[in-house]
């Protein structure tokens, strides 16, 4: 049966994968490089928009640095839906090059068909991204000093529902099947990448998060790995919560405060991200990394928000998030001081800017404009 031959096709493809992971990549020394290049890509939607004012923070921030030639920001051309529809490919080979030729990314927001849109199935480019990279480890932090709330999520970035999310079958006209992955060796890395944050920032308490009573094979392996990890780090409170309890936790003000580090599969980790971004303030106010160990790739927690575009209001989205990806971004190749003036700066704006994300308010160009200004106070 076609079915068959397909499910077939997809076990071989991902036994492939758990081997390549065996022989993964270590992590890039950029202090040892004679110049780093990050690759700027605009993306779809908002993405040209906030990329731009992004690049223009990043020019004054780094103006030493890329007239000295130790940094180039290089553009990439190409990953945009328009393009890839064109070329049928979630990420045209030509950009998969360009961007490979990179150290780390900076990416806007990319739009992924829907079964609605009457286009082509082509998957999400950030799947995509995250599996040719091999970016394992989407890390989103939350912080809200004046509620006592300091969270950091490890998020499981190329496992789970979306490692094959466009990749399900069709049985008949009745039945259709998706598929959920989790390996050994995909889970053990991401609980180990969890740990050692914990570790190395003062023992953090860490929590796993699951639906290990339902999904006993896949949810039940991740839980079970994290804890054989655990015991590597045995000063480190560990505890385990289900996804949707995790969800009433994170918005219950007696015990949200007393979480720190969380650890979670990739489709959960989608969903808590955005709700805590929510109660930060909005996923507009939230930044995103995705690392592995050659390549790291930095971008909003936000879509490509195609109807500001359509309403004509796009300049007036907010470029927050991309910054923080900046700042993230900043940290991991080993510029702190400067990341810490962004974050600064960032911070700055976002009380003196009226960011409505419509008309009645500023601007991207006008919150970017406030960043460099108090960047050049510094």
């Amino acid at each position: 049966m076609e079915y068959m031959k397909s499910f077939e096709k997809i076990i071989a493809e991902q036994l492939v994968r758990v081997e390549k992971m065996k022989t993964a990549d270590e992590f890039v020394d950029f202090e040892k490089l004679d110049k780093i290049v990050v690759g700027v890509i605009d993306g779809d939607g908002i993405g040209p928009i906030i990329l731009t004012e992004a690049r223009r923070v990043l020019n004054e921030l780094l103006k030493a640095e890329i007239e000295a030639g130790k940094i180039e920001l290089r553009t990439i051309e190409g990953l945009t839906l328009e393009n890839r529809i064109a070329k049928n490919e979630t990420v045209p080979a030509d950009v998969l090059a360009a961007i490979k030729s990179c150290h780390v990314l900076l990416k806007g927001p990319t739009t992924t068909p829907s079964k609605a849109d009457n286009l082509p199935n082509i998957e999400s480019a950030n799947v995509t991204l995250r599996r040719e990279l091999d970016l394992f480890a989407n890390v989103r932090p939350v912080s809200i000093p004046e509620k006592n709330l300091d969270w950091i999520f490890y998020r499981e970035n190329t496992e789970g529902e979306y490692v094959l999310g466009s990749r399900g079958v069709d049985i008949n006209e009745d039945i259709s099947v998706d598929f959920k992955v989790t390996t050994t060796a995909g889970t053990k890395r991401i609980a180990r990448a969890a740990f050692e944050y914990a570790k190395a920032n003062g023992n953090k308490n860490v929590s796993i998060v699951t639906k290990a009573n339902i999904m006993k094979k896949t949810d039940g392996k991740f839980l079970d790995l994290c804890y054989q990890v655990a015991k590597e780090y045995p000063d480190i409170k560990t505890d385990d919560w289900y996804v949707d309890i995790m969800a009433a936790n994170l918005v219950n003000e007696q015990i949200r405060s007393n979480f720190n580090v969380f650890i979670l599969p990739n489709l959960y980790g989608d969903i808590i991200t955005d709700e805590a971004a929510q109660i930060q303030g909005g996923v507009g106010t939230a930044g995103s990394a995705n690392v592995g160990g050659k390549y790291a790739m930095f971008e909003a927690i936000h879509g490509s928000a195609p109807r500001m575009v359509t309403d004509g209001i796009a300049p007036y989205a907010n470029p927050s998030s991309i910054l923080k990806a900046a700042e993230m971004l900043l940290r991991h190749i080993g510029f702190v001081a400067k990341a810490d003036s962004l974050s600064a700066a960032v911070d700055f704006s976002q009380s003196s800017k009226n960011m409505t994300g419509d008309a009645s308010g500023d601007t991207a160009t006008d919150f970017a404009d406030c960043v460099i200004s108090k960047l050049k106070e510094a």
